[in-house]
């Protein structure tokens, strides 16, 4: 019951913040041109509770799955002439009322993934990491490949990859279906073949037993300890040891442990410049410890924080393309790539249980992709609405009422039919012995 009521309380903050963020882009932009805005919802259905301010109603209402705008003279058989009129502002203004809420999508986005690069995040850069093997599960499938640790994977079914996260990708995206890589060991080139296993329920495969080359961070710092008294920091990545070059954790702890009461040299990378210390591990339990937590971690000054944002949004929306072409090419099950409200109810109370961190690492996911679903050209949603505008635009004329009609309800089924499918995925997900088939 604490598990179910941490989820729909986790839900019920996240979303609710997106939404509210969503719809108030369309309000303030659409109060900006001088449109009146009638209702403010959160939620659909029946009103539970709510003021009236301004004119505008803002409201709570039953239904927790979504928002609206209501602007006024919104429908045509609602035209008096009113200056305050939605359809009659000219078109470039409706565009932009429209565009303004998965535009705030984005902005949330980009601010939640800057705050948590700002204070740190302990998540892997995937994209900043070049595609070289770290480690290979012993028995998988890249392990029956021939591959080893230092390998470099240059190709992925012919396309020249650059980092880790197009490695990933490409792995996760073909459960159960050989993937070809084309690998450099030293000066020798050759190709390989993996097969990423099928995790259950989700459709989405796993990495076929392969791992990063992670060079430890330190995570956390003890108070008082010998890590503190050297000046080390959560964030500091760890270069060297006594002038010997330290790739993964293990080598790290290795180093610390043996030499108890041995001052040693450690070179760390901060902020992207080198910086050395010296710290004495002290003795605890017949091995050197300095007080320092070794795991994932990323975080910059605010500006680099922003860019690296960017750039982290730009690969979410990137790789959503991706994953959605090979939806549409089969090569994909679309229940591993879509979720309903129950998986991300699910998700949301699993993140915030993690941590509120990583409850905003969801958010800012969700948030975005919320904005790619909304600009999508499908009637009724946003991006829907702005196609018919920019046809309008080049035809000249607005479309008759009857033909938007029609256009509103296709969309309203097409809507529709999505919620019953992702809820299907949702429920085959979470409650595979009820569901047939799954």
């Amino acid at each position: 019951m604490n598990v179910i009521l941490t989820n729909l309380l986790a839900f019920g903050f996240a979303l609710g913040i997106i939404i509210v963020v969503h719809e108030a882009g369309h309000l303030l932009v659409a109060k900006a041109f001088g449109v009146r805005v009638l209702t403010f919802s959160i939620g659909f259905g029946k009103r539970l509770w709510g003021f009236a301010r301004g004119g505008t109603d803002y409201r709570v209402s039953a239904i927790p799955l979504g928002g609206y705008v209501r602007l006024f003279g919104e429908n045509p058989d609602e035209s008096s002439g009113d200056p305050g009129e939605f359809l009659g502002k000219p078109r470039w203004q409706r565009v932009l009322v429209y565009l303004a809420g998965p535009a705030m999508n984005v902005v949330l986005s980009v601010a939640l993934f800057a705050v948590l690069f700002m204070v740190g995040v302990e998540l892997p850069n995937l994209p900043a990491m070049p595609p070289v093997i770290g480690a290979v599960e012993a028995g998988s499938s890249a392990a029956r490949a021939g591959l080893a640790k230092g390998d470099l994977v240059v190709k992925v079914n012919g396309e020249r990859i650059t980092n880790w996260q197009e490695l990933s990708l490409a792995l996760i995206t073909s459960p159960d279906k050989p993937v070809a890589l084309q690998v450099r060991r030293g000066e020798r080139t050759f190709p390989a073949a993996v097969t990423p296993q099928r995790v259950p329920h989700y459709d989405v495969g796993d990495h076929a037993g392969l791992d990063p080359v992670l060079r430890p961070q330190i995570r956390k710092i003890e108070p008082g300890k010998p890590a503190a008294l050297a000046g080390l920091r959560p964030g500091d990545e760890i270069r060297d040891v006594d002038g010997r070059p330290i790739t993964e954790t293990r080598d790290f702890l290795d180093a610390i442990e043996k030499r108890p009461g041995v001052a040693m040299t450690v070179e760390v990378l901060r902020d992207g410049r080198p910086l050395r210390v010296t710290v004495v591990p002290a003795l605890v339990g017949g091995k050197g410890r300095i007080g320092a937590y070794i795991g994932f971690y990323q975080r910059y000054p605010p500006g680099q924080a922003l860019i690296e944002s960017l750039r982290y949004n730009a690969d979410i929306v990137a790789e959503t393309f991706q994953v959605l072409g090979k939806i549409f090419r089969r090569e994909m099950s679309a229940k591993g790539a879509f979720a309903g409200p129950i998986e991300i109810a699910a998700q949301s109370g699993a993140a915030a249980r993690a941590g509120f961190k990583y409850l905003l690492n969801l958010m800012g996911f969700v948030s975005l992709s919320i904005a790619i679903l909304n600009l999508m050209p499908i009637p009724i949603l946003d991006g829907g609405q702005i196609f018919i505008l920019l046809i309008e635009e080049v035809i000249r004329r607005d479309l008759s009422l009857r033909v938007k009609e029609v256009i509103s309800q296709v969309g309203l089924v097409l809507i529709l039919m999505l919620m019953v499918v992702v809820v299907y995925f949702d429920l085959m997900k979470h409650l595979p012995g009820l569901v047939p088939g799954s």
